[in-house]
């Protein structure tokens, strides 16, 4: 079943559950996808286009939630961040951090890389693979730890 398909069901459940939360999330979250569809490629979006909407969305939501805290509006942060759990249901099981240390290790062995320098070259790599299943903030942090 194609995230979409997803999508709609789940919008349909949260609208007959009357949760605007929820509802709300998920309509940011097909916006984001028509919008994604009409102005790309012919052939449409692929899995991984799809994860990397739902991490843009997961972020900014999480930012805005920073912010608010920073601001000490906790009555504007709860919601994004309720928005958050929503959008993360649809992304696959994210790593942990000692999991993508292991794989950035992994990555650098392999390549044999070392120093600042290369960090450029381990991060687009370890994008790659590690692409779906962790978000860059993370990936970039194992990365500059291991290559100091």
């Amino acid at each position: 079943m194609s995230l979409s398909t997803k999508i709609m069901d789940s919008m349909k459940e949260a609208m007959k559950a009357k949760d605007t939360v929820a509802l709300e999330a998920l309509r940011a979250v097909k916006s984001e996808i028509l919008l994604a569809q009409t102005s790309g490629s012919a052939e449409g979006l692929s899995e991984e286009d799809e994860i990397k909407i739902l991490q843009k969305l997961v972020k900014q939501r999480k930012d805005s939630a920073n912010i608010f805290e920073e601001q000490g509006r906790k009555d504007l942060a709860e919601p994004e961040l309720a928005q958050v759990a929503v959008i993360e249901k649809f992304l696959p099981a994210q790593m942990t951090e000692a999991e993508v240390e292991a794989a950035v290790a992994k990555i650098i062995a392999e390549g044999n890389f070392s120093g600042m320098a290369s960090m450029g070259q381990v991060m687009g790599i370890a994008s790659k693979q590690l692409g779906g299943n962790s978000d860059g903030k993370t990936i970039s942090t194992v990365v500059k730890k291991l290559l100091v």
